[in-house]
């Protein structure tokens, strides 16, 4: 299985993508255009795809690997998701909480907090980590659902899994 995301001439996620993004992909100061994500290589089993977009340089800034995004029963034939599908998704598959819904953070607005959340990072260059994940069924979650709920549904059904690190400059 193989995930790819398209860097800049950096070797970073596009500006485009996180706190430098135009004004419009901004609501309540987070930037909220997703990029573009393609995979290939999904073993003839997989039913679903399921993703998680974290950062763990995050620890040292707030004490925990912040939850940018997660997504879940992605169909198999689907490759790829466009730019903003987090927004405005292309086909139907399931949004998982983010960070800003924590209490240290009190989002309320779930077209936020259930959707993508760019990268901000507010002290150096952060190194993300987008996880992909080839899944033998259909996860029964529901959207909004919590990361920890969906590493518990993918136990025992990842046939294959993918990461890659997507750096975003402060």
């Amino acid at each position: 299985m193989k995930v790819s995301v398209k860097l800049d001439s950096n070797n970073q996620l596009p500006a485009a993508y996180g706190k430098f993004a135009n004004p419009e992909d901004f609501k309540n100061h987070y930037p909220l255009r997703s990029f573009p994500i393609q995979i290939s290589a999904l073993p003839a089993q997989t039913r679903t795809w399921a993703f998680t977009f974290t950062d763990p340089d995050s620890i040292p800034v707030c004490g925990f690997s912040w939850i940018h995004w997660s997504g879940a029963n992605l169909p198999a034939e689907v490759l790829e998701l466009p730019a903003n599908a987090s927004q405005q998704p292309p086909v139907a598959f399931l949004q998982g909480k983010n960070s800003t819904i924590s209490s240290f953070i009190g989002e309320t607005d779930p077209t936020i907090y259930e959707h993508y959340v760019g990268p901000t990072p507010p002290d150096q260059l952060h190194r993300y980590e987008l996880r992909v994940y080839a899944v033998d069924q259909i996860l029964p979650l529901t959207n909004g659902f919590w990361l920890n709920e969906l590493q518990h549904a993918l136990t025992g059904h990842i046939l294959a899994h993918a990461k890659i690190i997507l750096p975003y400059r402060a």
